[in-house]
């Protein structure tokens, strides 16, 4: 019994850590009770895919029931694309295992592009990488994409695709004859020495610019011959040509996860809070990614971030076995001292392992792809970080609330700190547009998002010019907030603030009784800063210098500037629309030039019309004057 209660109680505690997920592409590991990885998968949008296991179980496979009745713990690494991801799963399925992984646990590996260290080289695809002295390019995730691209250098250049040596004496003594592609310009024969070596490695050299990405000109070249097949109705060489320029542009989006010289390297990061971190080490191998370790820090207010960083590295490294690689990559420098105590870690593993080892270097790079995979790593000691928080904050061990929004839970005597606190505020002019506007801050933070303004037309036609109805302006605001489609698109505030008095205040609550709602609201008066709360004739005054009293002031005096600038915006279109643009000929670029030199649509009206001339031009400014004078 007890073993059913704990296996249905995993998947309820790990909703929470699903929810933190971020919605980057990258991989997600899945580990038992003891720790051990049991499914290896990789996402575009790493919490949806995770998501997808907590459904109903009457939608999942019986395997992955049984995958999900054994998850007891969830690691990620963030990638920056979908298609590292799958590099890195493939990495981490080799070396680790997993149970429940089929797809992936065989020994295929991703295919490579070859130049051969040979006179008069080959160019081929290879799964087996050796360190035999040639030059390779990859890996690539799709092997049709590489053949494409073998395909089209074959077309372009005349490279040998025979496997013959061709040494100075086989040459010489004749040894091997042309083959078909010497006579159909595939290839210009240097197996009878029809071709030296010298201007073959100089092709060689072109094609190695272009598998570097350098491809502008190729890419014109190819441009021009699809245009003149296309031109001379050779439909289907030109088809081919495109897909040939298609194949050569996705060749360069290439993967920044593998190092194309195959050193061994690690890359540190360290994300700082206010008095934690979060550090994470990539493990690169052989120009591969194998894998992250994470680490938790606490207690770390004051500290730099290059001595939060030497503590990660200095616990990795004494209890890693495998020796430091060959190059640690870092986002700040380390001092000298501090670089010399990891070379020492570094000597005593390698004198315990009998082998010697060239220095260890700790690069700081700035751009290129070693800058990216510094930002990668940053990118993931952040989410832990934030993942870190948001679990110490449900353990009951939250970061201490804005000073503000604590003071005004204790003054105001909320059973709940005010967290979303949203404002309103109306503004016109002699009833004439007439617009209220919403601010809303979290955290004691203002979130612009969240802010929205109203117009209030109903209420300008019910009122007619001239007069105004602030009651019933608060009124109408308060039930198409909470009443509306806005009440499904924000969440409900902690607290509401309306910029008024008792009557103001009288109205807001009517309101929110009337929709049954349950949340706090106050009056802010302006004169005195007098707060009104419901239930109470008399106001209730907050010390000047509270932060409670601040914070108010800050919402009710954005609420205030949000309000006004939507009238002057709406009265500033309406005074164009209906005092300048009416004039044909005039739009509102000369209508603002007009205004600003005029002061005002009756300055403009009284101008002379070489006065409008002026601003405007001769001819608008006669139809201008006539408009005025007819």
């Amino acid at each position: 019994m007890a073993a059913d209660i704990e296996t249905n109680a995993a998947p309820r505690a790990l909703q929470e850590k699903v929810a933190s997920l971020p919605t980057a592409p990258g991989i997600y590991q899945f580990k038992n009770a003891a720790g051990r990885v049991i499914y290896v998968g990789k996402a575009k949008n790493i919490r949806s895919r995770v998501r997808s296991y907590f459904r109903d179980p009457r939608q999942l496979t019986g395997k992955t029931q049984v995958l999900v009745g054994h998850i007891a713990d969830i690691e990620i690494i963030i990638t920056s694309s979908e298609v590292e991801a799958l590099i890195l799963e493939n990495n981490l399925i080799k070396e680790q295992r997993p149970r429940y992984n089929v797809n992936l646990k065989d020994d295929k590996t991703y295919p490579w592009l070859v130049i051969s260290n040979e006179p008069f080289p080959r160019i081929f695809i290879s799964r087996n990488r050796t360190r035999d002295g040639s030059t390779w390019f990859g890996p690539y995730t799709e092997a049709g994409q590489l053949r494409s691209i073998l395909e089209l250098i074959g077309s372009i250049f005349p490279v040998r695709s025979c496997r013959y040596s061709l040494t100075p004496e086989n040459i010489a003594r004749k040894k091997y004859k042309l083959c078909l592609d010497y006579h159909i310009g595939k290839c210009k024969g240097p197996c009878e020495g029809l071709q030296d070596e010298e201007e073959y490695l100089e092709m060689i050299g072109e094609i190695v610019r272009l598998l570097k990405g350098r491809t502008s000109g190729l890419l014109r070249e190819l441009q021009e011959k699809m245009l003149r097949a296309a031109e001379a109705l050779r439909f289907e060489e030109a088809a081919e040509l495109k897909l040939q320029l298609q194949s050569l542009r996705r060749y360069a989006d290439r993967q920044k996860i593998v190092a194309q010289d195959g050193l061994d390297r690690d890359v540190a990061a360290v994300a700082p809070g206010r008095d934690e971190a979060c550090g994470v080490v990539f493990r690169i191998r052989e120009g591969k990614m194998l894998g992250a370790r994470q680490f938790t820090l606490t207690n770390t207010a004051g500290e730099a971030e290059d001595a939060l960083l030497l503590r990660v590295l200095e616990d990795h490294y004494l209890k890693s076995p495998e020796p430091m690689p060959d190059e640690v990559l870092l986002p700040v420098p380390l001092g000298e001292e501090e670089s010399e105590s990891l070379r020492a870690i570094a000597h005593d593993r390698e004198e315990a392992g009998g082998e010697r080892r060239r220095q260890v270097k700790f690069t700081v790079p700035r751009i290129g792809e070693k800058a990216q995979l510094v930002e990668m790593c940053r990118q993931n000691a952040r989410h832990h970080l934030a993942e870190y928080l948001v679990q110490k904050q449900k353990r009951g061990e939250a970061a201490r609330e804005h000073y503000g929004v604590t003071a005004l839970q204790e003054s105001l005597r909320l059973q709940h700190a005010p967290r979303r606190i949203e404002c309103f505020d109306n503004s016109h002019l002699q009833g004439s547009d007439y617009v209220s506007s919403m601010v809303s801050f979290v955290h004691g933070k203002p979130m612009k998002k969240a802010y929205r303004k109203f117009r209030l037309q109903e209420l300008e036609e019910a009122c007619g010019t001239g007069s105004s109805d602030d009651y019933a302006a608060m009124e109408t605001v308060l039930r198409r907030r909470y009443g509306g489609s806005l009440q499904e698109e924000l969440p409900m505030p902690d607290l509401i603030v309306v910029d008024g008095g008792k009557g103001q205040l009288s109205v807001a609550k009517a309101v929110l009784d009337e929709l049954g709602l349950k949340i706090p609201v106050i009056g802010l008066a302006k004169r005195l800063e007098e707060v009104f709360v419901p239930g109470s004739s008399l106001p209730y005054n907050i010390p000047k210098t509270s932060p409670a009293l601040k914070l108010l002031q800050q919402l009710r005096d954005e609420a205030h500037r949000f309000a006004i600038t939507f009238h002057r915006d709406l009265r500033r279109k309406r005074t164009l629309q209906t005092g300048l643009t009416s004039i044909p000929g005039i739009g509102e670029k000369t209508a603002f030039a007009l205004l600003e030199r005029f002061g005002s649509v009756e300055g403009v009206a009284a101008a002379s019309q070489e006065e409008l001339s002026a601003v405007a031009g001769s001819v608008k400014g006669v139809s201008i004057f006539r408009h005025y004078h007819p």
